[in-house]
């Protein structure tokens, strides 16, 4: 597989049906097989909704948040609906006394593009989205529900991953009607916890799940196209737990910012 910088391998769209890209697309060893859409206990398709979080380690606010997003992914508390959550940590908070040292600009940026698309005055911690559609306050526990119960009636592409420590390989298929879309790979982490220093949290140890480590875009879908197919291989950072890490790969229209696919794997259960 061909990189893209320094961690991911091309990507290639395909109409209507498969196409073989430059290098076919291997079985990677010990790898897992996800699919979005799963079946719960009572055999009741779980439709998965993608839940993001901008947070700040800076911010008083946003312990509960962050508690609420894990609950959230923990616990799956909607009915009908597979919950996989990301936490952005936002980087304006930085010079408020307390760098945050998973937030990023590029963070922040995706931020600004929902504070634009949905003509917000201004951007704001702890903020929840979901499917790219709603806002809402992060730590409202019942605007959450509410909001994923009703995203979890709206149907989405299959999204299939086959994943291992070292790589991930993505089938997008099944897609309705949609405008032109990105396709991104979130890598993220679990089971972090900071002992904050200074800012309005100084004094406190916060645990973070879900923390989005890296962020790409694997590729575009036109609007014509029903279907698509890529590869991406990972390197591990320095500091990351392998066995803390899951890749979330979603579908979102350009233009209006709706999640039209989404699905997620953990690395632990395909690590050698």
């Amino acid at each position: 597989m061909k990189r893209l910088g320094l961690a991911f391998a091309a990507a290639v769209m395909v109409s209507a049906c498969w196409v073989n890209t430059a290098e076919d697309i291997r079985p990677a060893s010990s790898e897992h097989t996800v699919t979005a859409a799963v079946e719960d206990k009572g055999s009741l398709v779980r439709q998965p909704v993608l839940v993001e979080l901008f947070t700040s380690e800076g911010c008083s606010s946003c312990p509960p948040a962050d508690r609420q997003l894990a609950l959230l992914e923990n616990e799956q508390p909607v009915a009908g609906a597979e919950i996989i959550t990301l936490a952005f940590h936002v980087d304006y908070w930085n010079r408020l006394g307390w760098t945050d040292k998973y937030s990023s600009p590029q963070f922040s940026e995706r931020q600004n593009s929902y504070v634009q698309r949905m003509g917000l005055d201004s951007s704001y911690t702890p903020q929840m989205v979901v499917d790219g559609q709603l806002e809402f306050v992060g730590s409202d526990a019942n605007k959450a529900n509410s909001t994923i119960a009703k995203a979890a009636a709206v149907r989405k592409a299959r999204v299939s991953l086959k994943a291992s420590a070292e790589s991930v390989e993505l089938l997008i298929d099944d897609l309705d009607r949609h405008e032109d879309a990105t396709v991104y790979l979130a890598v993220a982490e679990d089971g972090l916890v900071t002992d904050v220093k200074s800012g309005e949290n100084g004094g406190r140890k916060l645990p973070h799940i879900s923390v989005v480590r890296r962020f790409d875009v694997l590729g575009r879908i036109d609007k014509a196209a029903s279907s698509f197919k890529a590869s991406a291989e990972v390197v591990m950072e320095p500091g990351w737990k392998v066995e803390n890490l899951k890749y979330v790969v979603f579908v979102q229209e350009d233009v209006t910012g709706k999640v039209v696919g989404v699905a997620k794997s953990q690395v632990n259960a395909a690590r050698k």
